[in-house]
């Protein structure tokens, strides 16, 4: 039993060498960096959406938060990663004067109503690691 031991253990330091153990190492580099983007990226959508959240409640006095929505990932409009933000609410405020409070900080941004008079704000950035995995 000891020899068969020797014998598998000798092989396979014989098998495993410099080359071999250099592409395992990258191989985990590489992995370890897209797991590291793909943290990066959530982390980067929740401070996007705490932020929407804090302005909107911050600029409008009698605002109703109904509900707040944020994703992470390929939206379909190419191979990258997004950070999604969505809040919908209600307010007293017309909607161009919550245009007009939004164009303030947003620049890009979308901002509807619906027929029940609720507001939402879609808010849609690249992540920070935007060529992530989780992209494609």
């Amino acid at each position: 039993m000891k020899k068969a031991l020797k014998v598998i253990g000798i092989t396979a330091a014989g098998i495993v060498t410099v080359p071999v153990l250099l592409v395992i190492l990258l191989i985990i580099l590489w992995i370890s960096f897209e797991i590291f983007g793909m943290a990066v990226n959530h982390i980067n959508t929740d401070i996007q959406t705490d932020g929407l959240r804090s302005y909107l409640t911050d600029s409008i006095s009698d605002i109703d938060i109904v509900s707040v929505h944020s994703e992470t990932g390929n939206t379909g409009n190419g191979n990258h990663v997004d950070s999604v933000s969505d809040i919908t609410f209600t307010s007293g405020l017309s909607k161009d004067e919550i245009y007009g409070i939004l164009e303030n900080k947003y620049k890009y941004y979308r901002l509807s109503e619906n027929e029940t008079g609720e507001y939402r704000v879609y808010l849609c950035t690249s992540s920070p690691f935007s060529d992530n995995i989780e992209g494609h």
